[in-house]
Parts: structure tokens; C-alpha cells; sequence
């Protein structure tokens, strides 16, 4: 898990410059820093930089609204409100039982799907998207990065996001501050480089082969879902048991 949430991380990484450098200076994942350039926008009195805010604030938000839904849609398939979902249905309740859930693969294949289109249409505009072009692939990868948060809320990860990570780092700095040297987790470190890992290479192959940037979270959600569906395969068990009656033969056993 804590491999998973380094990969997405980094995905997050690599979207943020990509849309932070080429889709009007906004995050597609740090929706407070959105909120932060909006009202800079409105002070300056920008109506490109405060409708590019816009855009991505409303493409997250339908992002992590789909995920949630995708949640409770396979939650009632499978009994109800909390059916078969992590947690009994609230998010980060975690990986049952050694099992991937499979609206967490549905989740992430949207996303997936998503950045292919993200992808596409950076290659199409020369990897300098402009004017409506610009919009719709800010508003897609957003909402690529919603789900991805809606999914990774499922999946267990205690205090740790892979879109917003403010609290992420001051859990560990806390962890490291504390005087009983209370062990600060592996997963809070990995998933902070994996964002800085990720915007380094956007950053080198926006300099070098701009067409490669929107491959980079495509392949990491990629890896993961392979990863996720691969390890935690469903249990013996974690499979109903068939259930058996007694036959004649067990109340009359058969004579030699």
C-alpha cells in the first residue's frame, strides 16, 4: 500500500506542473492553492487566471463526486450502504481481508481513462494546449485527480492523501519532533518524494520531450492498478464457505 500511495503521488506531481506551467497556471490536485489564485485573481482583477481557478476547482469536485458515487453504487450491490466497501462504506475504512475492491479499480480506471484524453489532447495541441482546448483538458485532468482522492480515501491510508499534503508533511515533522521518538512512518516520507519525484521529471521533460509529461501519471495509475489487482487478490479465506448437509451414507456409514 504504501508503494501504491507513492505512485499516485507522484501521477499527482507530474499532473500539477504539467497543468501548472501549461494549462493557466493553476493545480489540478492542490485545490486550496486554487483557492489561494483565486483570490489573487479577483485582486488583480484577471478574469483568465480566476475562470482557469474555476475550471479546475469545478473539474475536481465532479471528480471526487464520481469516485464517491462509484463507492456507493457498488456498496449497494453488494448489501446495502456499506456492503462489500472498505470501512463498512467510509472512505478510508481500508483493504479488507487481503482483498482489492473493485469499485477502487473501477474508480482508477476512470482515471485512467481520463488522462488517456488528457494525453490526446496534448499531443494534439503540440503540448500547448490554448483557448477551449486549454479548458477541457484542465477540467479532465482535475477530475482525474478527484477520483483518484475519492478512491485513495477508500483504500485505508490513515492521515495520508496523495493530492493534498500539507497535513501529510506535518504529521511526519510532528512524528520526528516528538520526544518518545514515536516512529514517523515510512509512508508519509515516500509519498512526499514521490510528489517531488514527480514534478521533477514533469519539469525535465518539459524542457526536454514535453510530449512524454501527460504519460507520466498515466503509466503510475497504470502500475498501480496493475499492482493493486495483482497483490491483493481475494483469500481462501475471505470466500463463502459452501454450506453442507449430512447424506445418508454419514448416519449409515457404509459396510466393508
Amino acid at each position: 500500500m504504501t508503494v501504491i500511495a507513492v505512485l499516485l503521488t507522484f501521477a499527482s506531481g507530474a499532473s500539477d506542473v504539467a497543468s501548472f506551467t501549461r494549462l493557466g497556471d493553476v493545480f489540478t490536485s492542490v485545490m486550496t492553492g486554487n483557492m489561494t489564485i483565486f483570490g489573487l485573481s479577483l485582486a488583480r482583477g484577471s478574469v483568465s487566471l480566476a475562470s482557469h481557478t474555476a475550471v479546475a476547482v469545478a473539474g475536481y469536485v465532479t471528480g471526487v463526486a464520481t469516485g464517491t458515487r462509484v463507492m456507493w453504487h457498488h456498496a449497494a450491490r453488494n448489501g446495502g450502504p456499506g456492503g462489500g466497501v472498505p470501512g463498512g462504506g467510509v472512505p478510508g475504512g481500508g483493504v479488507p481481508g487481503g482483498e482489492w475492491p473493485p469499485h477502487i479499480t473501477l474508480s482508477l480506471l476512470i482515471e485512467m481513462v481520463l488522462f488517456a484524453a488528457v494525453t490526446a489532447g496534448w499531443e494534439f495541441t503540440g503540448s500547448r494546449p490554448t483557448g477551449a482546448t486549454q479548458f477541457v483538458i484542465l477540467v479532465l485532468a482535475a477530475c482525474s485527480m478527484g477520483i483518484q482522492s475519492a478512491a485513495v480515501n477508500q483504500m485505508g491510508l490513515g492521515n495520508v492523501s496523495t493530492t493534498y499534503l500539507t497535513g501529510t508533511l506535518t504529521g511526519l515533522v510532528s512524528a520526528i519532533a516528538r520526544p518518545d521518538k514515536k516512529p514517523a512512518g515510512r509512508r508519509r516520507l515516500g509519498v512526499l518524494l514521490g510528489l517531488m519525484a514527480g514534478a521533477l521529471l514533469a519539469g525535465v521533460f518539459l524542457a526536454t520531450v514535453p510530449a512524454v509529461v501527460p504519460l507520466l501519471p498515466l503509466l503510475a495509475v497504470a502500475a498501480v492498478v496493475t499492482l493493486g489487482s495483482g497483490r491483493f487478490r481475494p483469500t481462501l479465506a475471505s470466500k463463502p464457505t459452501r454450506r453442507t448437509f449430512p447424506t445418508f451414507q454419514s448416519f449409515y456409514p457404509k459396510r466393508r
